[in-house]
Formats: C-alpha cells, sequence, structure tokens
C-alpha cells in the first residue's frame, strides 16, 4: 500500500516536468513510466490511462489558482474596492513568482498552445473565477457592470502588468530580472496597484461612470 502511494506521487512529480517540458501529446505512457522507475501498467492503474494521469498534473495548477482566487477574496473583505485591489495583486504577484510555480505556468502555456479536453476545467476552475472576482473589483471602482467591455479591458491590463514579473531568460535580457524577495515583490505589487487604480479612474472618468456611480452613493446615503 505505503509502494503504492510512492509510486503514485513519482507518476505525478514525473508527469509534470515531462508534459510542462513537451506537451500532452508529445509524451508518451512508456516514457513517463520509465522515467517514474514504475511499471508501465501503473498509469493505467492509478489514473485509468494517460489523460487521466494528465487531468490529475493539470489539476495541480488549477488548485493552485483556486487557492489564490480564495486568499485574495478573503484578505479583501469588508475593504474598499482599491484595497480589494491591492491585496490582490500582493497576493497574485506572491503566487506567479515563486520557483516552483515556474513549472506549473510552462504546464499552463502548453495546455493553452494545444488544447486537451482538460482545457474547460482549467478555465472554470482556475482563471474564470478569478476574471470574475477582479471585474468585479473593477466593477465597484468605475460603477459599470463586470461584462462591460470598459470593466474587462482594465482587467486585462490589470493581469498583464504581472506577466513581466514571470521568471524567464526574455525578461531577464530585457532588465526585468525579479528576486522573489518579500521587498520585492511588495514594490512591485505596490507599483501594479497604484497604477492601476489610477487607470481604472481615469478610464471611470472617461466613460462617466465614475460619475454616475458617486451619484448613487450620494442618493444611498440620504
Amino acid at each position: 500500500m505505503i509502494d503504492d502511494r510512492e509510486t503514485r506521487v513519482r507518476l505525478l512529480s514525473t508527469a509534470t516536468r515531462l508534459f510542462a517540458d513537451h506537451g500532452f501529446k508529445r509524451v508518451t505512457v512508456r516514457e513517463i513510466c520509465r522515467a517514474a522507475h514504475a511499471n508501465v501498467a501503473a498509469i493505467n492503474y492509478h489514473f485509468g490511462d494517460k489523460l487521466g494521469l494528465y487531468r490529475e498534473v493539470l489539476q495541480q495548477a488549477i488548485d493552485g489558482m483556486a487557492r489564490t482566487n480564495d486568499a485574495a477574496k478573503t484578505a479583501g473583505e469588508g475593504q474598499p474596492p482599491e484595497e480589494k485591489l491591492r491585496r490582490f495583486i500582493v497576493l497574485f504577484l506572491g503566487q506567479i513568482v515563486r520557483p516552483e510555480f515556474a513549472m506549473l505556468h510552462r504546464l499552463v502555456q502548453r495546455e493553452m498552445q494545444d488544447p486537451t479536453p482538460v482545457l474547460d476545467a482549467l478555465v472554470a476552475q482556475g482563471v474564470k473565477p478569478r476574471l470574475e472576482y477582479l471585474s468585479g473589483v473593477v466593477a465597484d471602482m468605475i460603477g459599470g457592470e463586470p461584462d462591460d467591455p470598459a470593466v474587462l479591458q482594465c482587467v486585462g491590463s490589470i493581469n498583464a502588468q504581472a506577466i513581466i514579473y514571470f521568471p524567464n531568460p526574455i525578461a531577464t535580457r530585457l532588465g526585468y530580472e525579479f528576486k522573489a524577495t518579500p521587498e520585492d515583490i511588495g514594490s512591485a505589487a505596490a507599483h501594479i496597484a497604484s497604477f492601476s487604480i489610477a487607470g481604472v479612474r481615469a478610464v471611470g472618468r472617461r466613460t462617466g461612470r465614475g460619475r454616475q456611480q458617486r451619484l448613487r452613493r450620494s442618493r444611498s446615503r440620504r
């Protein structure tokens, strides 16, 4: 029984690395089992088939996204939308710059480039909840609806600012080498938050939604 658990862990760890390096379609069951020092039938025994193993591997990335989303919601409870956004960015950036996240990020990138049936779960459980939360926060800031195109554009811009901090050789060559210390994370998160809040407010002024929101708040206090 203990050996079965250890074999399962080895298969997951090995498959995560191989799928991240080569993608789902280019890795064979035999290669995974050989690298994990497991019997060739072990994947069927533990996961049903290669796709079942891949689902378990990608679920690790999905679960990580969900934990970050939940932590951001908890941290932002009872706070004004600007503070919710600041706290989300700190947590999100702190997660994506962790060394162990690099492999999961490559895994997600592979899935985006060459989708499998697992893509729907990645979007529904990992990506969509994050964007819905941010859309709600931004909508509160400018007085729009979460599905308003202006809100969605703001959310896209906020997400894009964090991408440059993903550890990768291109960012390093462009002078964006980033050490994942609490000080660096705090400094980068503060910049992204300040830049984003100013940008969102500008969008609100341009669209007139900021004024509409202030009027509604004023009326509600009477």
